[in-house]
């Protein structure tokens, strides 16, 4: 059998160095290179221990959660480039008339890291996330064919 997938690299599980960690011990992955797809799972503004970074700070975590996709994709060796579709989950629960401003602050640092063509993505308001104090989760795949 000679398939497309038969010739890709075994998966590869990805965990970088000194990236933030649940506060148990879990075997989850922080993202798996399989073939030319990489898939990020759930980043969060969390210290090495699960602790939430940037208590009520959309901005600042935004700039986290990013800055730990583009860890996970240099592991596998790839860049925010090669993202093609991207799930954020954020908190909000203040006034309506603050939420376009709000999701504004978050998209500008997302745009930091987001060139054209930019990615397919998703964005959907949320009442909570896994720890107190976080704001934003975003996971994310990319397409890396020459990784292969």
């Amino acid at each position: 059998m000679n398939t497309i997938a038969s010739r890709w690299t075994p998966a590869k599980r990805l965990m970088p160095a000194g990236h933030w960690d649940w506060s148990m011990p879990v075997p989850f992955s922080q993202g798996w290179k399989c073939g030319p797809f990489i898939y990020v799972g759930g980043q969060i503004s969390a210290d090495d221990k699960g602790r939430t970074i940037g208590v009520g700070d959309i901005e600042l975590q935004t700039r986290n959660v990013f800055t730990a996709i583009k860890n996970v994709l240099a592991e596998a060796g790839a860049e925010m480039r090669h993202i093609v579709k991207f799930n954020t989950f954020y908190v909000f629960d203040g006034p309506d008339e603050e939420l376009t401003p709000y999701w504004e602050r978050m998209t500008r640092v997302r745009l930091e890291f987001l060139k054209e063509p930019g990615p397919c993505g998703t964005a959907v308001r949320i009442p909570g996330l896994g720890y107190p104090d976080l704001l934003i989760e975003v996971e994310a795949i990319a397409y890396v064919p020459e990784l292969a």
